[in-house]
């Protein structure tokens, strides 16, 4: 570990690209820099992160991503109704739940820890199931594991969802990485989405349940704005921002069906989220599972080129 806030610092063998976690910040990454030049989006910070649940960098939104369309929720005939005070819930401009509960959570455990002076790999857990408070919102056992490598110019975050009792452990979570070109202006940028299909959404950002296919796609961002949900998202999906001779890649390699694209109107940033299921899935259905004996995986990449 290194740095402020015990930040641990991941450095490419192979390249000049050097990542930087926060474990006991809910394991948020903060930077990746290629030669000092830092790709992601800082917004306001770890500061804001941490105090308030303000996104930046690459958060996990866990255990669900997006919003929920109400506070209650029913699984498997079981009922869950989250209180306005339960731990770590943040709430959208309309009052509902949105990115889950762990938001700076700080209960992460370091298990592979990189070397003074920065290694290429991190691995932390979160036992979600020691937690009570969390299990009021959650009431699902399970251990939440974390792997991050940085190697040969890619930045590969594994997580791995542990069912610790007999309840199967529902997976509607997700990340969202900010990403930047700061040497280029936004509107020169081009992006590159898969094959996908288009979830229509309403005025509080919640599915219609209409939908639209949406054929491979490159275009200058310009000065668009997107808040827009997806799935049908294959595995090994690539996503992508381009600008003057950079290129930065998002690979949904596996678990990854959906997917959230975040360009606001203001800021030079644009987000191509892996979701484990589409926005309000927890409530709608139409989820995995991670069961007894059978951990379930799931893996994105960032790849810079």
């Amino acid at each position: 570990m290194s740095g402020p806030a015990n930040t641990a610092e991941l450095r490419d063998p192979s390249s000049a690209l050097v990542a930087r976690f926060v474990p006991g910040a809910g394991m948020i990454g903060i930077s990746l820099t290629d030669d000092g030049v830092e790709l992601l989006g800082q917004r306001r910070g770890l500061d804001a992160y941490v105090s308030a649940g303000k996104t930046m960098g690459i958060p996990i939104l866990y255990p669900w991503a997006n919003r929920l369309g109400d506070n209650t929720y029913t699984v498997d005939g079981v009922t869950v109704t989250l209180a306005p005070d339960a731990l770590g819930l943040r709430t959208d401009a309309n009052g509902l739940p949105i990115h889950g509960l762990l938001a700076a959570h700080p209960g992460w455990q370091v298990t592979t820890a990189p070397e003074t002076g920065g290694s290429w790999k991190l691995t932390a857990e979160l036992d979600f199931g020691a937690e009570p408070a969390l299990l009021a919102s959650f009431p699902f056992p399970h251990l939440l594991e974390l792997t991050v490598t940085l190697a040969e110019r890619t930045l590969t975050l594994r997580s791995t969802v542990t069912a610790t009792s007999a309840a199967a452990v529902p997976l509607c979570f997700g990340f969202h990485p900010y990403l930047q070109i700061p040497e280029v202006p936004r509107a020169q940028w081009v992006i590159e989405t898969p094959a996908l299909r288009h979830l229509a959404v309403d005025g509080r950002g919640l599915p219609t349940g209409q939908t639209s296919a949406q054929t491979a796609n490159a275009e200058p961002l310009g000065d668009k704005v997107f808040d827009d949900g997806y799935d049908r998202v294959a595995d090994g999906a690539v996503f992508a921002v381009s600008g003057g001779t950079r290129r930065i890649e998002v690979r949904f390699d596996a678990g990854y069906p959906a997917a959230q694209i975040f360009a606001p109107a203001g800021e030079d940033l644009i987000c191509f989220e892996p979701m484990a299921a589409p926005t309000d899935a927890l409530r709608r259905g139409g989820y995995r599972c991670a069961r007894a004996g059978e951990p379930a995986v799931s893996t994105f990449s960032i790849h810079v080129a």
